[in-house]
């Protein structure tokens, strides 16, 4: 009964959500054990050619390079050498299973069910996050839930990614709203960017973002000195595979070397915005699918390849600005929209980025500054390297997360207004 003695009618699904959500770890066990339910189901369905370690993509190829022989080399379709074409992290995990557990079926599974576990991690950490960033436990079980639901083919540490860049902006957050900064914390965060960007150097316009903030936001005169502090720890995580870098290329470069190659597959004569369109007409050039390619990095090196492929689409975005242009807001409407050429797909991303938008016009206001910018600037930061590159879905696995929250607080809204 209310004041006035009416009867109250409690709704019954927000009841048990929030039961759900009391506990953190309830919360977490029921978005992991569904989410790796299903993706263990769908991996008894993977044909054996595709669990056991092979060298068909670049990954793998590198992967086993170095679970067999040490190298971190070869991801091309013949061998080329030492290479820097992907972030080492991932690469460097998936060797590890392979080498504790073998080249055959089982090492194959186990870098399987650990992929499938980060994702399952990943949604699994909603509730929690969206609790600490303001948006609230329930809409973060919603988005769990829902993104438990979505099996996607394991890429390259997308997931991965989408932890550490989750954790690192609580870790700004926190930062942001504490009295007073550490200089030792600021160390030991900058260590956790540079590390990070060893995942996916895309971060790295997350970090910028959110530095820039914080120098914005803080009014008390050390910033720029542990604002340096931070920077310096990312210089000294980043240094280890500089030097090796260096030493195996003879070049200083941002952890990956393959810049100019995906510039070139994104920005010539009768490139398509997205790569599975490409892929349909081949109407690229890549050393893990054109031998000639993989030949001439044999012959000049994998720095000059790329330096050189780098030098070909920016000739080409010259003499055809127009074309560009284009491209570009194509690509820009990907990310947002999804995939135009598989409509179904894409009406369900642009369904998922409209609900986000009207989840944050409507939660963002409530939110401290510093929980708005921790959710906003990964999402302005994150894609602006993607707006340049043929689009690929996986690319937004990082961020999706935060989509999913917001939109989420719609739902969550919807359900709490019955």
């Amino acid at each position: 009964m209310n004041t006035l003695g009416q009867p109250v009618h409690e709704n019954p699904l927000r009841s048990f959500v929030d039961r759900l959500t009391r506990s953190h770890w309830r919360s977490f066990i029921i978005i992991f054990v569904t989410a790796f339910a299903i993706r263990g189901f769908l991996l008894t369905r993977i044909p054996d050619r595709y669990v056991i370690p092979h060298t068909r993509w670049e990954m793998e190829a590198t992967a086993y390079a170095l679970a067999d022989r040490g190298e971190f080399a070869d991801p091309y379709i013949i061998p080329t050498g030492p290479t820097a074409h992907l972030p080492p992290i991932m690469p460097g995990i998936l060797a590890l299973f392979w080498r504790l557990f073998g080249l055959g079926l089982v090492g194959g599974y186990a870098g399987w069910l650990f992929r499938i576990a980060t994702y399952c991690v990943m949604y699994a950490m909603l509730p929690w996050l969206a609790g600490r960033l303001g948006v609230g436990r329930q809409a973060g079980f919603l988005a769990g839930i829902a993104g438990a639901m979505i099996a996607l083919w394991p890429g390259h540490g997308e997931a991965l990614t989408a932890i550490g860049m989750g954790l690192l902006l609580l870790a700004c957050l926190r930062r942001w709203t504490a009295p007073r900064i550490s200089v030792a914390g600021s160390l030991l965060l900058g260590l956790a960017w540079g590390v990070a960007f060893h995942l996916q150097p895309a971060l790295l316009t997350v970090f910028v973002g959110c530095a820039a903030f914080e120098l914005w936001w803080r009014r008390d005169r050390r910033k720029w000195v542990v604002g340096t502090v931070m920077t310096a720890g990312v210089v000294l995580a980043c240094l280890p595979w500089g030097v090796r870098n260096y030493a195996r290329f003879d070049a200083v470069f941002f952890i990956r070397s393959n810049l100019g190659l995906e510039l070139r597959m994104g920005n010539h004569e009768g490139a398509a915005a997205a790569m599975d369109v490409m892929d349909m007409r081949e109407e690229y050039r890549h050393p893990r699918t054109h031998e000639a390619e993989a030949l001439l990095i044999q012959e000049v090196g994998e720095v000059a390849y790329m330096r050189g492929a780098g030098r070909e689409a920016m000739g080409w975005i010259r003499s055809h600005p127009g074309e560009f242009l284009r491209l570009t807001a194509s690509r820009v409407v990907h990310w947002w929209c999804g995939p135009l050429h598989a409509p179904m797909y894409a009406l369900l991303v642009t369904a998922l980025t409209l609900l986000a938008a009207l989840g944050a016009w409507r939660t963002l206001p409530g939110l401290t500054i510093p929980q708005r910018a921790a959710l906003l600037i990964p999402l302005a930061a994150y894609p602006l390297i993607y707006y340049f590159v043929a689009y690929m879905g996986r690319y937004r696995v990082p961020m999706d997360w935060i989509l999913l929250v917001l939109a989420a607080s719609e739902v969550w809204r919807w359900i709490d207004r019955r």
